[in-house]
């Protein structure tokens, strides 16, 4: 018999999925979630919390895989220093951790505390897998509904939104294998100008808005205009373009771009 596979953040945008393929794929799954759930067939579920390092031991016991997604705007280098704190003495075999692309170039905290995170499992003496993906469509959506809203869009900011369902799948794949040290990043079919996917998102809405671009400035504006944050050469591309999610997100048919 097979042990469980803990998934933080298993109820999350990526982790949902995630801990459905793994279902699919006929294996038992623990999720750690800080709001008291009940348990389903095949899934059990631990209430704590991997910031405040509540319930992890309990969490991690009797596990051979963890896959560590949740994570937020802060305390992500806290929540792997625990979680690999309380995994290193229960026999856990394997260590998943999803990550961003460009985690180690972007002057960003939020890219600072995952490249800290990543650190930190690499350092566990445990067997480890970190996959770095690009932002999700569903990241980006938000952020393009507040640029279309706002009519203004920072010039030279890009990205490669990916299909949330791809990513979910090459982090189940991984599980599911052997530890792989660092593999190649995941990020969508193309890279997008922030400019174009707002115009995809107003043309998919029925709109014609006006966009002023500014410029990026600083430090920051200098790693996006470097593409600090894509991809390279290496990186696993998925096939779901932004055009096709909003269709999918919106039903709308989309003439292209101008």
């Amino acid at each position: 018999m097979t042990k469980p596979i803990l998934v933080t953040g298993g109820t999350g945008n990526i982790g949902s999925r995630v801990v459905r393929m793994l279902r699919e794929a006929d294996r038992e799954v623990r999720i750690l979630t800080r709001r008291p759930h009940s348990n389903s067939p095949g899934v059990d579920y631990v209430s704590g919390d991997t910031v405040k390092n509540r319930a992890l031991a309990e969490a991690v016991a009797g596990v051979d895989t963890i896959i560590h997604l949740a994570g937020g705007p802060r305390g992500d280098e806290v929540a792997a220093a625990n979680l690999v704190a309380a995994a290193q003495g229960a026999g856990v075999e394997h260590v998943v951790l999803i990550s961003v692309i460009g985690a180690d170039r972007m002057p960003i905290g939020y890219f600072r505390r995952k490249a800290e995170a990543e650190g930190i499992v690499m350092g566990s003496g445990m067997p480890w897998t970190i996959l770095r993906a690009a932002q999700l469509h569903d990241f980006v959506l938000p952020i393009v509904r507040t640029l279309s809203t706002l009519r203004v869009v920072p010039r030279d900011l890009r990205f490669e939104p990916v299909d949330g369902d791809q990513v979910a799948a090459r982090l189940t794949a991984l599980a599911l294998g052997e530890p792989s040290g660092h593999v190649p990043d995941i990020a969508g079919p193309h890279v997008e100008e922030a400019r174009d996917l707002v115009k995809t998102y107003n043309q998919a809405q029925g709109r014609r808005r006006p966009l002023l671009t500014v410029p990026l400035i600083g430090v920051i504006g200098r790693a996006y205009r470097s593409g600090a944050n894509l991809g390279d050469a290496s990186t696993m591309r998925g096939s779901l373009s932004w055009e096709e999610y909003l269709m999918r997100q919106t039903g709308a048919l989309l003439a292209g771009r101008d």
